[in-house]
């Protein structure tokens, strides 16, 4: 049997998610011979492959590598799971919509410059700091999302629902706050 290939990605949120991907603990090593991990922060993968089946994105769409990452996810990917209510809703990332792209300064002066200790200093070099977006976007809005995992973060026994039904080829119910298996 081939193993299904999954990916995580993290666009704009704090990683709680995947920090709660990771609480599945012993049922990661229950999965691993049903699953190929192709691309995650957690593994050192530098560009998203062709053909993943399922991918839980974590993160609301922030900047400029956000907007061409997500583009390719949904290119390469059969299956996008929002994962998180950052991706879901844009959540606490698009508190900086109040201030616009007008005030995008703004923001990275806040960042860089005001709340610096040492080399108080915007980077200017190509590469270092993508450009924002004039809004901060739930992952649907940008990219179609065939389901939804909210939560701040989804508890451990929500993720492994999803996982069960995913594994054994079910489409994924996603229904009711106790949503659990086992």
């Amino acid at each position: 049997m081939e193993r299904l290939k999954i990916a995580t990605v993290w666009l704009g949120g704090c990683a709680g998610c995947h920090m709660s991907f990771l609480d599945l603990d012993e049922f990661l090593i229950d999965i691993a011979d049903k699953i190929e991990v192709v691309f995650s922060p957690i593994a050192d993968v530098k560009e998203y492959p062709e053909g993943v089946d399922v991918c839980l994105i974590e993160g609301a769409v922030c900047n400029a590598d956000n907007l061409e990452l997500i583009h390719k996810i949904r290119a390469r990917t059969k299956v996008l799971v929002s994962f998180g209510d950052c991706a879901v809703t844009a959540n606490v990332p698009a508190m900086r919509n109040q201030f616009g792209l007008a005030n995008s300064e703004s923001v990275l002066q806040r960042a860089y410059i005001e709340n610096a200790q040492y080399n108080p200093v915007i980077p200017k070099a190509d590469g270092i700091v993508p450009a924002l977006l004039e809004n901060v976007q739930p992952v649907h809005e940008v990219v179609h999302v065939e389901f939804f995992l909210p939560g701040c973060p989804p508890p451990a026994d929500r993720i492994k629902a999803l996982m069960i039904q995913v594994l054994a080829g079910q489409t994924p119910k996603l229904e009711g706050v106790q949503l659990k298996f086992g």
